[in-house]
This record gives structure tokens, C-alpha cells and sequence, in this order.
């Protein structure tokens, strides 16, 4: 088996096109057909789904000869043609000649043939994928000795990236919605239109805590603060596996895969993969807790390690990491899953193993069980049991937890799917409307000098609105996305809501990148003569206009996810890209109101832009609804929200400017400020909101203990909105150097206007311990300073006392 795939790994992958549609009655021949398919060994207690899994688990890998036990640590993705016929539809005599054992997992089922992007090769249809995954499982099911299914996954931080799949806010815009249950119902839903296809197993959610905003991964987050994220890593986890620690999955919940163990989310320069030069302390500080919050509260059961290495050390060779960490430590009991390539990038990247068999050693060892998305370094497994490096205890040890997630995951009974329509109804009603909600509450108003929100037109005497800008007519979804059936722009958004009762002039201002395709790897900035001219244009299209709405930021390729030399998404600047800052300058000297609208991926850290709009509103990139939800936003139908989950540097000199920083740190600049541009937690409203004094449920506990913060918010404005309250601890003194502040708790509450609600945040006993000089896990008496506000700048105190 494994020369035959070493031959395949290295051949060519060559892209076909499809044949003709598939047709309901070939769908239902397909669904009764998976009906009939018989089980070997059928009476082997494996398949006894009223056993334990513990057993089931137990007789299945006594079973197995160690072939098929190997088999099970693999995947298929750049070399998926080579099992795949003219028409690029599974061929399960290919198949047996590569995979004669089986195969473990299966790369994304919804492309065609592996890497590329959906825009040059269109992915499958809801129809065909769906053919495609009920031929792999029977294959697995009839062609196979022991017929062990096989555990397929799909690209889903906001949204099944596939045809036809509603797609949502990027992570960092529902993390400023600052709403755990939303980003659970979202996530809920993703995993039913996933489910429905036929696919079990997702590669989300994100927990990296994002400290450098250089990085351009950080849309894929949930922000810079370790215990924001948790919160909404574990919610992202509890919808899309079911509340609740139990591993059995429901009906339409896929397994979640926690990615990337860890600091990944600080590297070096800001460059995708660099070294994390992080300590262990600051590493059990900030990057651990979102990871071990999910592990304790959720039925977890993969984790994906990172790419980069933590002190010399690459992740996927980080035995302590993984092992003695996660195993040990927290007690984890799931799979690691390699992330794509990189054991091989041990060998051609890190340097720290000779070969990709000795790449294999060093992840085995650590213990990472999977190997995606080929398989390509563990193909090597036979060499090193062979060579007495690697026992089949450890074979064992791996092989148990793909078993227990498979059994978890009810495949054994379910593998096929028999009913089209759910898969069919993705993308509709519901999870447009559910879009739609996410989308306004992840808005972030960041200035307003009272022109928003713009008054509907009436009567006689249309006014004119310029929408200028390069990102007004495209909806900018980010990385990672999917193909919906329809996606709104804001110009779309805006037309639809005023109608005829404006005049609504357009013009893109400038060209940012030549291309928009997250997948390219060249990024080539727009003509500079061109952006001349059409800049030109723009200011005569808006000179007549009554208000100016600009929309600004980024294009899917200008922070991204650098996979790769040849593809890369970091930047050394913060601020806007290309000839954006012209555009507004320009638009600006005609002495209109400017209503400046972001849409992108990273912190707008664009000072000439929050300092000369009247009005600036963070969208993010909001998904497929995102054009009727700035529009209501911007027309008062919606009162914007959120809050940002970041805070906002003013340039690039400031890094790291983070706001839970240590007290030694940003003692200031010659010629310049600390001061960021945007604070933690920040974000306006339409309406106006007083915090009360706030009060503590004691005002004295003891080590292992909880505190209730109790604070009264009134909407003191005309209209109903949203407020954050955000509560903020500090340690006064430690015999270790504390963060000048951490989050400990928020709520999200909803208030009409004159409305006064006292809100109750608990705080958490874990909250006030932290690792001392013998790096134990403790809390010291003394006094802590609690802070509430709606941002982690303009705050109240009491102070809380810690006995022994």
C-alpha cells in the first residue's frame, strides 16, 4: 500500500471537468442503494451500537492487522484524481488499488480534484457531492475487509465553504458581537447544512488569541483576549458538536477541530508560521486557556496543532505540548490532527528531521495521530515498525481515538445519506435570516458625529447619496469562504432599502488589488494611473451629492493566510492599501459628510480616516447578508452594537499594543502616544447608555471562590439598543508580574429607551488565580481592583479582598 501511494503523492494532480447534472431519480437510486449495503462480519460486536464504544472500540482494533491500522492515520487531497474517474467521480476500483485497507479520513469531498481555488474549478454541487461521499462510504463499507468508514471534513470557520452554503460573518466579526449564543446558533447551523451532505467532521473553530494584527490570519479569530475567545470558542464547539460533554454526536452536529495548538497567533514579525518567542508563562497566560476552557466545558475530541515552533520546538514534534499538556495535564481524550503539511514542513521548513520518515518519528512521538491531508509523511509508518523506531503500542494508542470519534460520530450506523432534501434547503429561509441577525449584530460604530443615522428620504425633493469606494458593489466574504446562492452587496443593500426615494450615484474610487482571489498566490496592487483616474471620476460622481458613504479596507488578498513563500499575507503596514487614503482625501475636500464604512479582515488602523470622517463603521466582512445589514445599520432600522475584540494600534511602531499589557510595558514615545486608536471592548451606539456604581455580591472571598459583579445600565437616549458590559480585574499585588487588566466576565443586554436593568456578571474563581514563580497554579491573597464599563478604557473600580 504505502509504495503505491508514495507513487501517488508524487504524480501530478490534473483537474477534469464534470459530466452532465445529476437528476433526482439517479439521487434516489443512489439513497435506496445505500439501504442495501451489506456489513462484513456482521455479527462481530463492532457493530453492536448498544455496546459500550469503550468495546466496540476494543474488538475492532483487535481485528485489524497492522495495514489497516496504518490505513486509518491517513487522508487523501492533492492525490484525490488519482482515485477518481474522467468525470472526477469516486472510482472504487482506483481506490482499492491505491487504499487496499481502507483509508481513515478524506479531504474536503466538496472540491474536485484537491487544491485550487472554486472560482477556477467550481466545487461540487449539493447533488454530486453528496453521490461522492455515499460511493467513498460504500466502497469503504463493501470493499474493505473489516468496511471501517471513513471520517470526511470540510472547511467551515463561517459557513461550510462549498457550493450552495450560507455563509456568515468571519470569525472576528462575531467575536464583536460579543454574543456566545449567537456564534452557538450560527455554528448549529453550520453543522446541519455540513451534517446533510453527508460530512462529519469540520476544521473550526479557530481559538488563537491574535496579538499581532500584522498577522493575516487574525480575521480567523476571536480576538486578542484569552478569555473572549474561550467564551466563544466554546460556544462555537457546543454548536456545532450539542452542549454538554458527551462525544456521542446528535442529529446534524459534526466533530469540531480546535485549531492551532498554540502561539500561533503571536509569530514573529507578524509573519505567518514564525517562531513564537512566547515564554511558557505567557504561554500558560494567554494562548492555553481558550484551548483548555473548550477541553474542560465541551465534548472536544480533535485538536489541530500548529505550525509554528515554541522555543526551537515545532508544534507538531511538541511532546510536552501535546502530550504532557493536553493529555496529561488537561486530560484530553481525543485525536491531534496534523494541520496540511506540516509534518513534512518539519523537514523542509524547521529542519529538525532529516526526511519525512523522520519527520513522522518526531510527530508519532508527540503525539499527533493524523496526518493531513495526504497522509504523506505517515505513509512512512511501515518503515519506521519495520525499523523498531516506532512500537505498535503507539500505532495502537493513535489508531483507538480515530475509532472512538468514528463511533462517537454514530458512522458505523450512518455512514450514507438517504434523505436529499435537508442538504437541498441549505442556504435558504433560515439561514439567510440567521446570516442576516450575525451580520448586524457584529457591526461596530466607531465614530458618529450625529450624521448617522441618515434620515430615510421623503416627500417631494430627492436627495442625492454617492456610494463610492472599492468595496461598495462586491460582498467581500474572507478567507476560508464558501460559494452561497446569492450575496448582497452594500449597494444592493442600500438601492433596496431607499428605493426611488434618492438618487443613489456610484463609483468605485480606486481598484485595490488586480485580483480578489484569496486562493492566487500573486497580489499585484491596482495601477497607480488608473486609480488616478478613476479617483476623478468618483469626486465628480459625489460633488453634487448630499452625503458621501466610502467604502474602504481590504480585498480577500491583502490579509490573508500565508500558506506559503509564493503565498503570502502579512503586511509591515497597518494602514489602508494602495490609493485608498487618495480616495478619501480627495472625497473629502468637496466639504460633504463622509460616512466611511471598513470592510476587512484586520484592526482599522487607519488614523487619517478616524480622524476626518464624520462617521466610521467597522463591518468586517459580514457575509452574504452583509449589503441589507449596513444598509440598516446606516438608516437607523439597526442600532449598531458591537464591540471590538481588539484594540486598535496607531501604527506599526506601537506593536505590541495590546490592552491586557504588563505594567513595565508602553511607558511611552518620543513624538508619538501609547494611546491606541481604538480601545478593548470599544464600539458606539445610537442611543446613549449610564453605568451605575457597581456593587459586589461580597466584597471579601476566599481562594477557590467566585464573585458576582452587579452594575445598573440605563438607556438614557431615544432609541432601544445594545450595550456591552464588560468587567475587568486586576491583581494589585502578585509575586509575579500581573496584566494591567483581564477581561473576567460580559453580557450583552438589549435596552429600550429610559430602560434600567440591573446586570449580574459572575465571575469565575479561576478568574483570580494565576501561575506563580514555581509555575503552580494558585491564588494569592490580597486585593483586586474590579473594573466595569462598556469598553476596557473608560471603567469604574471596586475593590474585591482575597483571604486565604
Amino acid at each position: 500500500m504505502n509504495t503505491m501511494l508514495r507513487a501517488a503523492l508524487a504524480a501530478s494532480v490534473g483537474l477534469m471537468a464534470l459530466t452532465g447534472p445529476i437528476t433526482p431519480v439517479a439521487m434516489a437510486q443512489d439513497a435506496a442503494m445505500t439501504d442495501e449495503v451489506a456489513r462484513p462480519m456482521a455479527d462481530a460486536p463492532y457493530w453492536n451500537a448498544s455496546l459500550p464504544t469503550e468495546q466496540r472500540v476494543a474488538d475492532l482494533l483487535a481485528r485489524m492487522t497492522m495495514e489497516e491500522k496504518l490505513a486509518q492515520m491517513i487522508s487523501t487531497w492533492t492525490n484525490k484524481a488519482a482515485i477518481q474517474d474522467e468525470a472526477n467521480f469516486f472510482d472504487p476500483a482506483k481506490a482499492s488499488e491505491l487504499y487496499p485497507d481502507g483509508i481513515g479520513f478524506f479531504t474536503r469531498p466538496s472540491d474536485q480534484a484537491g487544491p485550487g481555488s472554486p472560482r477556477a474549478t467550481p466545487p461540487r454541487s449539493i447533488q454530486e457531492s453528496i453521490r461522492y461521499v455515499n460511493a467513498l462510504q460504500r466502497w469503504a463499507r463493501e470493499n474493505t475487509r473489516l468496511g471501517i468508514p471513513v471520517l470526511t471534513h470540510e472547511e467551515s470557520l463561517h459557513g461550510l465553504a462549498a457550493q450552495d452554503a450560507t455563509s456568515f460573518p468571519q470569525s472576528i466579526a462575531l467575536a464583536s458581537s460579543w454574543n456566545p449564543d449567537l456564534v452557538r446558533e450560527v455554528n448549529d447551523y453550520i453543522a446541519s447544512e455540513v451534517r446533510a451532505r453527508g460530512v462529519y467532521q469540520v476544521l473550526s473553530p479557530v481559538v488563537d488569541v491574535a496579538r499581532d494584527p500584522r498577522w493575516g490570519r487574525i480575521e480567523e479569530t476571536f480576538g486578542e483576549d484569552p478569555y473572549l475567545v474561550g467564551e466563544m470558542g466554546v460556544a462555537a464547539v457546543e454548536g456545532l458538536q450539542g452542549v454538554g460533554t458527551d462525544p456521542v454526536l446528535g442529529e446534524g452536529q459534526v466533530l469540531a477541530t480546535l485549531k492551532h495548538m498554540t502561539g500561533h497567533g503571536q509569530p514573529e514579525s507578524g509573519t505567518n508560521i514564525g517562531p513564537a518567542q512566547i515564554s511558557e508563562r505567557t504561554l500558560r497566560e494567554m494562548f492555553f486557556p481558550p484551548f483548555k476552557q473548550v477541553v474542560d466545558r465541551t465534548a472536544i475530541r480533535n485538536v489541530m496543532a500548529s505550525y509554528n515552533e515554541i522555543d526551537g520546538i515545532p508544534s507538531h514534534s511538541n511532546r510536552w505540548l501535546l502530550h504532557d499538556v493536553l493529555r496529561g495535564e488537561w486530560n484530553y481524550q481525543g485525536a491531534v490532527v496534523s494541520d496540511y503539511f506540516a509534518i513534512e514542513e518539519m523537514v523542509s521548513r524547521h529542519h529538525v528531521a532529516e526526511d519525512v520518515a523522520g519527520a513522522a518519528l518526531l510527530a508519532l512521538r508527540a503525539g499527533v495521530d493524523v496526518d493531513f491531508p495526504d497522509g504523506a509523511a505517515y505513509s512512512h509508518l511501515d518503515e519506521l515498525l519495520a525499523d523498531g523506531r516506532i512500537t505498535p503500542e503507539q500505532i495502537d494508542d493513535a489508531v483507538r481515538h480515530i475509532l472512538t470519534m468514528k463511533f462517537n460520530a454514530g458512522l458505523f450506523e450512518m455512514p450514507f445519506v438517504t434523505d436529499t432534501g435537508p442538504a437541498m434547503r441549505s442556504n435558504t429561509e433560515q439561514g439567510i435570516a440567521l446570516a442576516r441577525r450575525a451580520a448586524e449584530q457584529s457591526l461596530v460604530l466607531l465614530k458618529n458625529d450625529g450624521v448617522l443615522p441618515l434620515a430615510m428620504p421623503e416627500g417631494a425633493g430627492r436627495p442625492t447619496i454617492a456610494v463610492i469606494g472599492p468595496n461598495a458593489d462586491v460582498a467581500r466574504l474572507g478567507g476560508y469562504y464558501g460559494i452561497p446562492r446569492n450575496t448582497v452587496t452594500p449597494l444592493d443593500g442600500i438601492r433596496a432599502l431607499v428605493g426611488d426615494r434618492a438618487e443613489i450615484v456610484h463609483a468605485p474610487g480606486v481598484a485595490i488589488t488586480v485580483d480578489d482571489d484569496w486562493w492566487e498566490d500573486e497580489v499585484q496592487l491596482a495601477d497607480p494611473e488608473e486609480n488616478a483616474r478613476m479617483i476623478a471620476a468618483a469626486v465628480e460622481s459625489a460633488r453634487d451629492a448630499d452625503t458621501i458613504i466610502l467604502f474602504i479596507g481590504d480585498t480577500e488578498q491583502t490579509s490573508r493566510e500565508g500558506w506559503a513563500d509564493e503565498h503570502l499575507g502579512d503586511r509591515t503596514s497597518l494602514d489602508l492599501v494602495g490609493q485608498q487614503n487618495d480616495l478619501f482625501d480627495a472625497l473629502r475636500a468637496l466639504g460633504k459628510p463622509i460616512v466611511t464604512v471598513l470592510v476587512n479582515g484586520r484592526p482599522p488602523s487607519y488614523p487619517n480616516v478616524a480622524e476626518n470622517s464624520n462617521a466610521v463603521l467597522e463591518t468586517w466582512y459580514a457575509g452574504e447578508q452583509q449589503g441589507n445589514a449596513i444598509a440598516d445599520a446606516l438608516f437607523g432600522r439597526v442600532n449598531p452594537g458591537g464591540k471590538l475584540p481588539v484594540t486598535v494600534p496607531r501604527n506599526v511602531g506601537q506593536l505590541p499594543l495590546l490592552y491586557n499589557h504588563k505594567p513595565s510595558a508602553q511607558r511611552g514615545y518620543l513624538f508619538d502616544t501609547t494611546d491606541p486608536l481604538y480601545p478593548f471592548g470599544y464600539g458606539l451606539s445610537y442611543t446613549q447608555f449610564a453605568f451605575g456604581t457597581p456593587t459586589l455580591s461580597s466584597d471579601t472571598i476566599a481562594g477557590g471562590q467566585g464573585v458576582t459583579v452587579r452594575v445598573p445600565v440605563t438607556n438614557s437616549g431615544d432609541l432601544a439598543g445594545d450595550e456591552v458590559v464588560q468587567v475587568y480585574l486586576r491583581d494589585d499585588v502578585s509575586s509575579v508580574t500581573r496584566p494591567v487588566q483581564e477581561l473576567a466576565g460580559f453580557a450583552r443586554v438589549t435596552l429600550q429607551p429610559g430602560e434600567t436593568r440591573a446586570v449580574d456578571i459572575p465571575i469565575r474563581a479561576d478568574a483570580f488565580r494565576f501561575w506563580n514563580r514555581d509555575m503552580e497554579f494558585v491564588t494569592e491573597p490580597g486585593t483586586f481592583t474590579l473594573m466595569v464599563g462598556p469598553n476596557s478604557a473608560d471603567v469604574t473600580e471596586v475593590t474585591l479582598t482575597m483571604t486565604d
